[in-house]
């Protein structure tokens, strides 16, 4: 990790007087994003949100019974063979068996919507519990399907991590109660992984913005025309070595009077290029795009005026009071963007504090809250994307030839709820192993009800899976059974930690910077 402080030296001394030897360039940033979390116009929320997991559980089951049936054919267990069984309800006692569904935790402190609609409430009450893991053993695992609900008993269950809405599988048999202790547990493991370019590849014969930096054109922004310049790009694209993505989180821009501002201005400086020595800009170059991961403006705190008025009766027009409203935080924001789009394209996740939609998958901001950088944004009829791309979150698209799956943090957030520990992590790997980035949704997490198809199960395996609005950076490679890579990143807000992550695209190692003032 680097960190500023330490070469604060390098920020403040007279000029060489020498001219450049060269005028630095970013190099292009090969772009394909995917529209898989994209919901579309005119969307219903009138369907049943169980269709969600039934999808899930239909999609996904065959993968898991694959794996489960490889790992226990021809198990013998005190004298029995285990064999599979198609429904929980098919379960027998005392006979060995294994059987695949949906995994529900049952949990005292977890909200309940029934309750709320059983006391005639409209809407859900806000959640006082930061946890819904408790130590006296009052939680329940449960495992279902179309047919019925089974509880799951036994120490195996500890050793795994177990939210509502994985799949898996379980050998083992009913006990006397009508339990059923679990031998073993399976989950589907990592999906297929595509090869590095297949996106650009499947694209290139159709693609008349192959090699361009973000798409450039069609957003009205001078600079970034010129960069999107058209460029041959050949079967197996690749850059120079030494290339960076730059992913941030948790800016958290404020309408107060902002702790970290000086951070926030050195950032900024840093990203553009405008600090630091001859040798340290010249590493600064190689950042070919910037990734914000959820959370660029802060969660509005309740003023005095607020609770004024609500003790006061005053009446507000369509439930809104202008007089509260404060638009400094999208400005700042606004201008941060601003400075930085010229140099270098953007691609703008919401996150949980942001002006989108509350439930998953969040759709991206809208260009109307970025009056200054909205030019940078590609036309509705273009095909290309601009320099400023405002995503879903989640969101999944390939960078300089990797699958890159990231969300604004909201979907490790909620596991964390479920869990013992606080190991994001183990919890991110998880999730790619069983196949789904947002597994605690639509129960916990609050998600459109799809009943055609779950956009949340990973039907490709990711090269790099990153969380933003994180406690602390973390950072793993974990390996399937195909093959698979996958490079785990949990990004810490900015706020807090003062942290930006730089990530290779040529060998996806990962480092950090730290911006200490002193």
């Amino acid at each position: 990790m680097v960190t500023l402080d330490e070469i604060d030296s390098l920020l403040l001394q007279k000029p060489s007087g020498d001219a450049p030897e060269e005028v630095l360039e970013r190099p292009q940033s090969d772009y394909k994003p995917l529209d898989t979390f994209k919901l579309v116009k005119g969307r219903s929320y009138q369907q049943q949100f169980a269709d969600t997991y039934f999808l899930r559980l239909t999609q996904i089951k065959p993968a898991v019974e694959a794996v489960a049936e490889a790992a226990w054919e021809g198990t013998v267990i005190g004298g029995e063979t285990a064999q599979k069984v198609n429904r929980v309800l098919d379960v027998r006692q005392g006979e060995l068996c294994w059987v695949a569904g949906t995994i529900y935790m049952d949990m005292p402190m977890k909200p309940n919507i029934l309750d709320d609609v059983s006391k005639d409430r409209w809407i859900s009450a806000p959640t006082s519990v930061t946890r819904y893991f408790s130590d006296d053993d009052r939680d329940a695992v449960m495992l279902e399907d179309d047919s019925g609900r089974l509880r799951l008993t036994g120490t195996a269950l500890k050793s795994h991590i177990c939210v509502t809405g994985c799949i898996a599988a379980v050998m083992g048999t009913e006990n006397a109660t009508g339990d059923f202790e679990v031998v073993d547990i399976m989950f589907p493991d990592l999906p297929p992984q595509p090869d590095r370019w297949s996106i650009a590849r499947s694209t290139a014969p159709n693609d008349s913005d192959k090699g361009k930096s973000g798409g450039g054109g069609g957003g009205g922004g001078t600079k970034p025309k010129a960069k999107g310049e058209d460029v041959e790009m050949a079967d197996a694209p690749s850059t120079s070595s030494g290339n960076k993505i730059a992913i941030v989180s948790g800016l958290n821009f404020s309408g107060e009077d902002t702790s970290y501002a000086m951070e926030l201005n050195l950032l900024l400086e840093y990203l553009l290029g405008e600090a630091l020595d001859p040798s340290a800009q010249a590493e600064i170059a190689h950042i070919s795009r910037l990734i914000i991961a959820g959370n660029s403006i802060a969660a509005a705190n309740a003023t005095v005026t607020d609770f004024t008025a609500d003790k006061k009766g005053i009446s507000k027009k369509y439930g809104y009071d202008s007089s509260s409203y404060n638009a400094l935080p999208s400005q700042l924001l606004d201008e941060f963007l601003f400075e930085l789009l010229p140099t270098m394209p953007v691609t703008l996740l919401p996150g949980q504090n942001d002006p989108a939609n509350a439930s998953y998958p969040q759709q991206p901001i809208h260009t109307a809250m970025f009056p200054k950088s909205r030019e940078f944004t590609a036309l509705p009829t273009a095909e290309s994307r601009g320099w400023l791309d405002t995503v879903t979150n989640p969101w999944e698209g390939e960078v300089d030839g990797w699958r890159l799956l990231g969300t604004g943090g909201q979907n490790v957030d909620d596991i964390f709820k479920y869990v013992e520990g606080d190991q994001r992590l183990d919890m991110m790997e998880a999730m790619c192993r069983w196949r789904c980035s947002a597994p605690t949704a639509p129960d916990t997490l609050w998600s459109y009800p799809f009943q055609d198809d779950d956009p949340f199960v990973m039907k490709d395996c990711p090269h790099v899976y990153f969380v933003g609005s994180q406690p602390e950076f973390g950072t793993r490679v974990i390996s399937g059974p195909e093959g698979q890579t996958v490079r785990l990143i949990s990004v810490p807000s900015f706020s807090a930690s003062k942290e930006i992550v730089l990530l290779d695209t040529e060998t996806l190692e990962v480092s950090r910077v730290k911006i200490v003032t002193t």
